[in-house]
C-alpha cells in the first residue's frame, strides 16, 4: 500500500473530526469517523467490558481509525482495484456512505454507456466498466464521480429534512456533505452561491 493511500486515510480522519453522537445521524456515536456500528461489526471491544459501547467508540485512536479505513474501507472492497484518478472520491465517499459510493459510481457507468449490475460490489466487471470509462474519458471522469456524489447528498437532504443541515448551513451556505463532494471536484464544476441558493430552496 503506497504512501498516498495512507495520506488519504489520513485526510478521510482530519476531515471525519473527533467524537460525536448526533441524534440526526444514523450512524450513531462516531469518532474519527468510524460508527459505532463498524466497531461492534468487528468485535473492537477496546475496554474490554464484554460490549462494544460508546465508551469504545470515545476510546478509538486516530492511528486505530486509519487502520480500520484502510483495511476496511479501502482493501477490503476493492476500492484498490479501481483507477487511480477515482480512488481518493470513492474511498472518501465508501467511508461517509458505504456501498452506495460503489451504487453511485456503478450508475455513473451505466450512465456512461458500460454494461454492468447496482450492486454496490466492486467485482471484475465493475473494474473493467471503471477503466473503460477512464480510458474514454480520463479527464473528466473523477469530475462526473465527484458531482454525482454530490447529486446523492441533495437527494438525501430533500428526502429527510432532518439530514439537511449537512447540506446546508444555518447561513444558507454549502453544508459539509457539498463541501465535502466538491473537493473532489474541480472548482470550474463548484456550484456558485447562487446556484446552491436555487438548488435548496425548496427546502424552506
Amino acid at each position: 500500500m503506497g504512501i498516498a493511500v495512507r495520506t488519504i486515510a489520513e485526510q478521510i480522519v482530519a476531515r471525519e473530526g473527533g467524537y460525536v453522537n448526533d441524534p440526526d445521524d444514523p450512524g450513531g456515536a462516531t469518532n474519527h469517523g468510524v460508527t459505532i456500528h463498524t466497531l461492534r461489526a468487528l468485535g473492537m471491544d477496546l475496554d474490554g467490558d464484554g460490549a462494544v459501547t460508546e465508551r469504545d467508540v470515545r476510546a478509538l485512536s486516530r492511528d486505530q481509525a486509519i487502520e480500520i479505513f484502510l483495511r476496511d474501507y479501502y482493501e477490503r472492497p476493492r476500492i484498490c482495484d479501481l483507477p487511480d484518478v477515482l480512488q481518493a472520491s470513492v474511498f472518501d465517499m465508501y467511508v461517509n456512505a458505504g456501498s452506495n459510493a460503489v451504487k453511485i459510481l456503478q450508475g455513473l457507468l451505466r450512465d456512461m454507456g458500460q454494461s454492468l449490475s447496482v450492486d454496490g460490489v466492486i467485482g471484475p466487471q465493475t473494474v473493467h466498466a471503471a477503466r473503460a470509462a477512464c480510458f474514454e474519458a480520463p479527464e473528466h471522469i473523477a469530475d462526473a464521480y465527484g458531482i454525482a456524489r454530490r447529486n446523492y447528498y441533495f437527494r438525501l437532504a430533500d428526502g429527510r429534512p432532518a439530514s439537511r443541515k449537512y447540506a446546508r448551513t444555518r447561513a444558507g451556505t454549502k453544508g459539509g456533505w457539498i463541501r465535502r463532494a466538491e473537493e473532489f471536484i474541480t472548482p470550474r464544476y463548484h456550484m456558485s452561491q447562487e446556484e446552491f441558493r436555487e438548488r435548496t430552496a425548496a427546502w424552506g
